[in-house]
């Protein structure tokens, strides 16, 4: 008997769905009680306490306000958090979403210098996954500090980006929002000044 080959189930691109399940307040519902969201570190959580914020753009150079991104980083000591708990002071977990200004952010701490599997020590940064209209796999980047240059200057992963104006796409620049220390990131999907995106 021949074997049928089934037809491919076609894709979808993010779209407004993982709003209503993942990002209910930035799709007009009401949280849930417990929520993981954009709050990674709480007040008490030690560290120096940090707001990370940014833009994100198509490649017309268009905000893109329907975005969602899930953030993961060591914490103040270059430790990641296994035990997730949104009781805790501080999660290395987080989500967040664009808003009608196209503005995305996330309270966390600045995260400390760590190692990678090879036992060579990695500047301090955040790992981002962005979901977005038009894109069908999610993106992969990496936030690093401006402040950081010595350590960013031996980071393994930003020395394997030989073009040094790719590698500012992944630097955020320090600046103040409201009186709080702050690090803006903007993320380009496509076109001029395109984010370097990684195949994990």
């Amino acid at each position: 008997m021949p074997v049928e080959l089934l037809p491919e189930t076609p894709s979808q691109t993010a779209g407004p769905y993982v709003h209503i399940g993942l990002a209910l307040e930035a799709a007009g519902n009401p949280p849930r009680e417990q929520e993981i969201w954009n709050e990674m570190a709480k007040p008490g959580a030690p560290g120096e306490h940090i707001l990370l914020l940014g833009h994100v753009y198509d490649g017309n150079g268009h905000l893109i306000r329907d975005a969602f991104l899930e953030c993961w980083q060591a914490d103040h000591e270059g430790v990641y958090d296994s035990d997730y708990n949104l009781e805790k002071p501080f999660n290395s977990f987080g989500r967040t979403a664009t808003t009608e200004t196209g503005e995305w952010q996330v309270n966390t701490v600045k995260p400390g210098t760590l190692k990678n599997a090879a036992g060579v020590r990695m500047a301090p940064h955040v790992n981002v996954s962005l979901f977005a209209r038009g894109i069908n796999i999610h993106l992969q980047t990496r936030v690093y500090f401006d402040d950081e240059a010595q350590a960013n200057a031996v980071d393994p992963v930003l020395n394997l980006i030989e073009q040094p104006q790719r590698r500012e796409t992944l630097v955020a620049k320090r600046c103040t929002v409201d009186g709080k220390l702050a690090y803006r990131f903007d993320i380009r999907i496509q076109g001029e000044g395109e984010t370097v995106f990684f195949d994990f």
